[in-house]
């Protein structure tokens, strides 16, 4: 058997997911446009696949992180605006028509006089610092964009800043009067940039819902509240079994003898290790299902290969479908499942095993 993940994604939970986050943003304001965000291969579900749906959809703008991510939509045939979120990319931005934001004064004075060059305007995003402590404008706020409003042959279409903690609500709402501070500076301006600051989690912040959002976790299925209702995950992943033994009482698993049998057991071995992104953080701690059971990892992750214990699933056999991440009968595993297993956030998850994975898109 050659290596074996499939990540199935259901193109049909993106539609139902934006067609939920439409729902929030537009009863708030019905002019707010969306970006969704694609960056990192949309979270591992594939930055292709996953734009030309939400074009489908007439998303208002997709967000990538870098300029490559940029190019490989253009280059699938992907039209709608992108907003390059973190690159100094110049050329480019003329050569693919990107949107890019700006985080400080002197990549837009570059900008200005490239613009001024090929005689074009270029769009432009403002990032301003409002408790990220990451990138954006953090001295002098309102002073420097305005220079950057008057720069030749710039166009000031946005300000945006990033919550850091969106759940918490009073912090939150410290970063968001920063925002709405600076826009009451920009007044006097004749333009009228919209202004952005809500990711996932910022939706639920009736106050974050400027004129627009960037949305990025919740678009495939998940919240950091994880009790949200009304979204579906958009990844199933899947293996099959490659291997079953049976061992007495007393055996060792896998390396650094980590797990050793306490009853004679029925060990399966998959297919899937860390080099899949499957975490060696999992090992004796997760869990996959088989049969419409959970059946525990058992050991230590290995590169290539993880086993888990199937005693209590004995009807189970070599070549049956393993669930990494999804659902079978009435088990279930999500990838905060997995996040809480190997001590991390459910966006590692779904970027490591996605982008791993051999994808197949259910429409």
């Amino acid at each position: 058997m050659s290596r074996f993940l499939q990540a199935d994604i259901d193109l049909r939970a993106l539609i139902h997911n934006f067609q939920f986050i439409k729902s929030i943003v537009k009863e708030a304001n019905q002019k707010n446009k969306i970006v969704a965000i694609v960056k990192a291969d949309a979270y591992g579900h594939g930055a292709v696949e996953i734009s030309r749906t939400l074009q489908k959809e007439k998303v208002d703008y997709l967000g990538v992180a870098f300029y490559e991510e940029a190019v490989l939509l253009r280059d699938a045939g992907i039209n709608c605006p992108i907003l390059l979120l973190f690159d100094r990319e110049i050329e480019g931005i003329f050569k693919y028509n990107l949107t890019p934001v700006i985080f400080d004064i002197k990549h837009a004075e570059k900008l200005s006089r490239y613009a001024k060059k090929k005689n074009v305007v270029f769009s432009v995003h403002v990032k301003v610092e409002t408790g990220m402590g990451r990138l954006g404008l953090y001295k002098n706020i309102c002073e420097q964009v305005i220079k950057i409003a008057n720069m030749p042959n710039l166009k000031l279409e946005g300000v945006m800043s990033h919550l850091s903690v969106a759940e918490d609500r009073d912090w939150s709402l410290q970063q968001i009067n920063k925002l709405k501070e600076l826009k009451n500076c920009l007044k006097t301006l004749r333009i009228n940039p919209i202004f952005h600051i809500a990711n996932s989690a910022g939706l639920f912040l009736d106050k974050a819902l400027f004129d627009a959002v960037r949305p990025g976790l919740i678009l495939y299925g998940y919240a950091t509240n994880r009790s949200l209702q009304g979204i579906t995950p958009c990844m199933t992943v899947k293996t099959k079994i490659l291997d079953i033994r049976r061992l007495p009482k007393n055996t060792p698993i896998s390396y650094g003898k980590t797990f050793i049998t306490k009853r004679d057991s029925l060990i399966g071995v998959i297919p899937i290790g860390y080099a899949d992104g499957y975490f060696r953080r999992l090992s004796n701690r997760g869990f996959m299902i088989v049969k419409g059971k959970k059946a525990p990892v058992v050991g230590t992750v290995c590169m290539d290969l993880t086993m888990i214990d199937l005693t209590e699933i004995q009807e189970a056999k070599i070549g049956d479908e393993v669930i990494i991440l999804g659902s079978s009968g009435e088990e279930k595993i999500t990838a905060w499942d997995i996040a809480d297993w190997s001590d991390t956030i459910a966006y590692e998850v779904l970027t490591s095993l996605g982008s791993k994975a051999k994808r197949k898109y259910i429409y």
